[in-house]
């Protein structure tokens, strides 16, 4: 939605595609940050790893709250709306990168097993592994304070890599789902509905896309979220819509017409009979 910030990835040289943020010293410095105010919902554009090393508190992400703890990883895909808290009180550091680095260095075979790079709508983002986190980030810290860059790119992807895969070894269903056939047209099917919910919400459009019958793609995505096609697409557009309720002064009419409702009527429907709630009601609430 347009009142939600986007935000791109920028590191200090434009040239690493990749970031670790010590946390104590961003948190620091959130008021300095001119283009967003972190601490209210905002859109990204590239995957973050937050670790928590010490202390507890919560993070917003899809308008949900995640408690966080020491030795909690929270897993930001690229294009969810996330928020941090006011007033942070926890330590740790945040990881950026981009998707460019994971295509770039990243195995055809690890993408399709690291689900949360591409496929939030069916994983937790968060996980729980004090003792890895604590040896990824040593091994990162280590790399990063090196003198010699050569390779460093690499060798800070396969670290990434490494963690990411780990971390998904801890859910073998996951793993065993992803290696199903059928995972890149789950993933080719959720890109599109991404990109196109807001001209169709119909299961048809999409099946016609991917060049197989609704029955065939109805099969794809239950087999990875036990939803149908349509009630996939059409909690996606649910999403949408609480981001811009929740975090845009548009009326209900122009989130309304921003998501593809050419009525406000049909979309105060719509919205009633997936939230059980008005969309007035839910943001009184």
């Amino acid at each position: 939605m347009k009142n939600i910030p986007n935000i791109s990835f920028q590191d200090a040289e434009n040239e690493h595609n990749f970031e670790c943020l010590n946390l104590t010293k961003f948190f620091k410095r959130l008021p300095e940050i001119e283009d967003h105010d972190p601490t209210l919902p905002h859109r990204i554009h590239f995957f973050a790893l937050l670790i928590v090393t010490k202390g507890t508190g919560t993070h917003q992400v899809d308008l949900k709250d995640y408690s966080l703890k020491k030795g909690t990883v929270l897993k930001l895909s690229k294009g969810q709306v996330h928020a941090f808290e006011k007033n942070a009180n926890y330590e740790g550091f945040l990881i950026l990168f981009t998707e460019e680095f994971v295509m770039y260095h990243f195995s055809k075979s690890s993408i399709n097993i690291i689900s949360h790079l591409y496929n939030y709508h069916i994983t937790s983002p968060i996980s729980e592994n004090e003792n890895l986190n604590k040896l990824f980030l040593e091994q990162l810290n280590t790399e990063l304070a090196n003198t010699t860059s050569f390779a460093q790119n690499n060798i800070v992807a396969s670290l990434i890599n490494l963690y990411l895969l780990r971390l998904e070894r801890e859910n073998n269903e996951v793993l065993v789902q992803n290696n199903s056939k059928n995972f890149p047209y789950f993933i080719a099917f959720k890109n599109l509905v991404e990109l196109n919910y807001t001209q169709t919400r119909n299961v048809k459009d999409y099946a016609e896309k991917l060049s197989i019958t609704t029955k065939n793609l109805n099969e794809v995505v239950k087999e990875f979220t036990l939803d149908t096609a349509k009630t996939f697409i059409d909690n996606y557009v649910i999403l949408e819509a609480k981001r811009a309720i929740v975090s845009t002064d548009l009326s209900f009419k122009e989130i309304a017409f921003e998501i593809g409702f050419d009525e406000l009527t049909n979309f105060t429907k719509f919205f009633k009979k997936n939230v059980q709630l008005s969309p007035k009601a839910f943001k009184n609430k």
